[in-house]
């Protein structure tokens, strides 16, 4: 068994579209650090629209290959042993997204559902959905939604900070931790969401109510985190 989170950020803020930075480096070892601090086995990598190799610092956690797709109904994770290096956002649609990662041999999995966008609504052959750490009270409706889709349920933190890494994560039944038996595992159903429900996750969940007013006010020029 292990223990991963699917799906977390390198960057604090977003200040241009799908490309690497040269604080990619600095944010994945602040990532890891804090997946060391809560146990973590492994942590996706799944940047807006583009996927770097970055290193750990350490032999845990593991940094798995992903990308979180812009498409053009919402966002789409890939998770796997190749994902896009790189994609336009808002070019492609999730159907096409999830017939690149299937061709690459990964997982395409539906990230905060009920956030923003429609991708729920396409007719993708998606593997799995999301519950996610920023909206842990949507989790009854992601059951819902993945026995109408007949697809398992995983968990990421959406960490834009490393402080958020596993506050949701996966357990995921395999015997080694590598892309590709993470991907057979999510396939295969092996997977189970694990959501943290403490006090300081309630404080960090009003925290970021404030956070997505301020944005929701300050659209067209803040440097707050795109993607929330």
């Amino acid at each position: 068994m292990f223990d991963v989170d699917l799906h977390a950020h390198t960057r604090f803020f977003h200040w241009s579209e799908g490309r690497p930075t040269p604080f990619d480096p600095v944010g994945a070892r602040a990532l890891a650090l804090v997946g060391r601090w809560r146990g973590l086995d492994g942590v996706a990598l799944t940047n807006h629209d583009y996927y770097s190799a970055l290193s750990a610092g350490g032999d845990a956690p593991v940094f798995l290959p992903g990308i979180e797709v812009s498409t053009t109904r919402g966002h789409v994770l890939v998770v796997g042993p190749d994902p896009p290096v790189y994609t336009e956002p808002r070019a492609l649609t999730p159907e096409e997204v999830v017939a690149i990662a299937h061709d690459a041999d990964c997982a395409a999995i539906i990230p905060h559902p009920y956030r923003r966008g429609t991708v729920v609504e396409s007719q993708a052959d998606f593997d799995a959905v999301e519950i996610n750490g920023k909206h842990p009270g949507s989790a009854n409706q992601v059951r819902r939604l993945a026995e109408d889709l007949d697809i398992p349920i995983v968990a990421g933190s959406d960490a834009h900070f490393p402080f958020e890494a596993g506050r949701a994560y996966t357990r995921i039944d395999a015997e080694e931790l590598t892309p590709e038996a993470v991907v057979d595992a999510i396939r295969d159903g092996r997977v189970e969401p694990k959501v943290e429900r403490g006090p300081s996750q309630r404080l960090l969940q009003r925290a970021y109510h404030y956070v997505h007013l301020a944005k929701r006010r300050s659209r067209g020029g803040s440097l707050l985190p795109s993607g929330w």
